[in-house]
């Protein structure tokens, strides 16, 4: 099957997006022409569905409330060879580069790289670019990878990615899962600089700098836990073998100098305190365990799933 004949299926999550929903469709429509255009109406009271209706997209309703819930309900509804997503804000422009990576079968997923183009010329919200930095390093450190922009909403996948990508997030935090999920399955990720440009007057981010924020802090803690078991409950159990021989010491020097445990109760907390490190680590050991043999039932699953 060569490229043309391939479909490509061009995914736009819209909350409340009737300012832009209508050029971000032209724009789409123009850079894939055979592509079909989706937008998921997440409750949207401005007429953003009549609009993209109108526009001449493929409009579905989408009733629970969170860009991951939308992602779910698209990344399950539908097939296609390219999955092309992007926001309803119009920050995204088209970049074909990355359905043609996409169809030649050089990355599972591409990632539309904001900020080493035009995001922190364009993007006037401070926190959003400290956030971005902050989440970026986190990644990078945790899981062993070179990921750019973590947040991106402009990406591409292979039907392969879709259908293997278990959607657990129900908000904002759905790109941060995206890239540790191919990070920890070690499925190839590339980059692709893209422009952005910021919301124009009268649109607003849905974004909540603190509570959402917070949301994907919380979804990288919960993830390094997942996939990363024995690092994560060893670090724990470190902090506890710690506190424990700095407990333990003077007890023991007193012990030897007098032949006297005059300090019983601290004796006591650093037993305790050695069990629960004893106990974080064994956790950790055998959850890691249980975390590679879902890997190689995720790999078996990987490998069947091709599109047909």
């Amino acid at each position: 099957m060569t490229n043309e004949n391939k479909k490509i299926a061009v995914l736009l999550p819209c909350y409340n997006e009737a300012l832009t929903v209508e050029k971000v469709i032209k724009d789409y429509k123009e850079a894939f022409p055979t592509a079909d255009i989706y937008v998921y109406d997440n409750n949207s009271t401005d007429g953003t569905g009549e609009i993209a209706r109108k526009a001449g997209a493929i409009v579905k309703k989408e009733y629970s409330q969170g860009k991951g819930n939308v992602i779910r309900a698209m990344f399950k509804d539908i097939d296609a060879d390219c999955y092309i997503m992007a926001d309803g804000d119009d920050t995204n422009p088209p970049v074909p580069e990355m359905a043609d990576m996409i169809l030649r079968g050089e990355a599972e997923m591409v990632i539309g790289d904001r900020l080493s183009s035009t995001y922190f010329t364009e993007n006037k919200r401070l926190f959003h670019n400290t956030g971005n930095r902050m989440v970026r390093g986190l990644i990078n450190t945790l899981f062993d990878v070179h990921v750019t922009d973590i947040m991106t909403g402009s990406r591409a996948f292979s039907y392969t990615f879709v259908k293997t990508f278990p959607v657990l997030s129900k908000g904002f935090e759905i790109e941060t899962e995206m890239t540790i999920h191919a990070a920890a399955h070690n499925l190839r990720m590339v980059e692709v600089p893209t422009n952005y440009r910021d919301r124009p007057e009268g649109s607003e981010s849905k974004l909540n700098t603190y509570s959402d924020g917070a949301k994907v802090l919380g979804t990288i803690a919960r993830l390094f836990k997942e996939y990363k078991p024995m690092a994560f409950f060893g670090l724990f159990a470190l902090i506890f073998l710690i506190i424990s021989i700095c407990m333990f010491i003077p007890v023991f020097n007193e012990y030897f100098a007098t032949g006297l445990v005059p300090r019983f109760p601290t004796l006591i907390v650093a037993g305790f305190l050695l069990i629960i490190a004893l106990l974080l680590f064994m956790s950790g050991l055998i959850l890691e365990v249980i975390v590679k043999k879902n890997r190689q039932i995720f790999e078996m699953f990987y490998i069947r799933t091709k599109r047909k």
